[in-house]
């Protein structure tokens, strides 16, 4: 059973695990003639690798991506695209302990229960270093957009870690690259710094929220009834390791408002387009996007692999404590910021090929 792909005309296919050799994805349908180097793919990787700040896990790769077909001088060819990461400073034996016991809280006893066979090394491959291939696809995804809907702009940031939130009066675009949080709020990051260092220094962890911001999206992306922006989006970033809860726009905090309050109304703009007095939505109506911005939430629970003793059970049944020990991420919701920007790059595009393959370019319906 093949369900280790995702996408309709741009199709990614992920490959790989923790602590094998390599790791990477099988790219196919993206257009011929986008420019590409590994260069271009790296600035995405560089952002998602872990290592780079203390509130990271330690382990040390560099996840340099090489592309090994469907590129010529510079372009796509339109054929497959291979990408590999190779593995470079895995310690296996950090989880010898745990050859027979099953993790709380990790997919370890549900891989076995199903399989009969499981990768101890670090998770195989649920770990969540299987993200790195989805943010390498993310990058020819991004390369593909900028010439395609060149005025599309992916942003995504944390918005709450455990149960302190921003605050969104404070909050500035110029301030995401600034801190190692990826975080609008530059007081919730000071704030932040010190809050995961007493949990990172007490070997706990904690969850987090990532929103990611889609500006410039083209009107009309989606389908009904099955084939929905939203519903994509959302298994795009349900898919992704550790994520239990997606929202689009104003999501759960929309049952509790009333019709008039969560109805975006609508006036004609004067450049003859048509303007939302607000973006309950988030972007999309009827599962098409209205060309707002489309806006989605995701929420990471915290780390399984913690320090603190934990109770589970071995593979023949019997009772048993687990320490997990290795190098892990006190908040593993910090490195989910860049999978998300990339899932949502990889939906975007399919949606906009699906989009110019059933329409053509440009809007059907005129308004005005």
């Amino acid at each position: 059973m093949s369900l280790n792909s995702f996408g309709h005309l741009f199709r990614v296919t992920t490959w790989g695990e923790s602590h094998g050799p390599a790791l990477g994805a099988t790219v196919d349908g993206c257009p011929p003639g986008i420019a590409i180097t590994a260069e271009d793919i790296q600035q995405w990787l560089d952002k998602r690798k872990p290592g780079t700040s203390k509130y990271t896990t330690q382990r040390r790769e560099a996840d340099e991506v090489e592309i090994l077909s469907g590129v010529f001088e510079g372009k796509t060819t339109g054929t497959p695209i291979q990408l590999m990461i190779r593995n470079t400073d895995q310690r296996s034996k950090d989880y010898g302990d745990i050859a027979e016991k099953f993790r709380p809280g990790h997919a370890d006893i549900t891989y076995w229960q199903k399989y009969g066979i499981r990768d101890y090394r670090g998770g195989g491959r649920s770990s969540a270093r299987e993200t790195a291939a989805r943010v390498a696809a993310g990058g020819i995804a991004r390369a593909a957009l900028a010439e395609l809907a060149p005025d599309l702009k992916i942003t995504g940031y944390m918005v709450q870690m455990g149960p302190r939130a921003i605050d969104r009066d404070r909050f500035d675009w110029g301030q995401i690259n600034e801190n190692p949080f990826w975080t609008p709020d530059s007081q919730a990051a000071d704030e932040w710094a010190g809050y995961l260092d007493e949990l990172r220094k007490s070997g706990n962890s904690v969850g987090a929220v990532i929103e990611v911001t889609a500006r410039g999206v083209p009107v009309g992306l989606g389908a009904p009834i099955y084939g929905k922006l939203d519903t994509e989006l959302a298994a795009a970033m349900m898919s992704i390791n550790a994520v239990k809860g997606v929202e689009i726009g104003e999501g759960m905090a929309a049952a509790a408002l009333t019709g008039s309050a969560n109805a975006d109304e609508i006036f004609m703009g004067n450049d003859g387009k048509p303007v939302y007095s607000s973006n309950h939505a988030g972007g999309i109506l009827g599962g098409i996007s209205t060309g707002q911005d489309v806006v989605v939430r995701f929420a990471v629970k915290p780390t399984s692999s913690i320090l603190t003793p934990r109770q589970t059970i071995t593979k023949s049944g019997q009772s048993a404590e687990i320490v997990t020990r290795g190098r892990h991420d006190p908040c593993v919701g910090i490195r989910a910021v860049p999978v998300g920007e990339a899932m949502m790059a990889c939906v975007l595009l399919d949606h906009l090929l699906l989009h110019h393959g059933q329409n053509g370019e440009g809007i059907r319906g005129r308004i005005g």
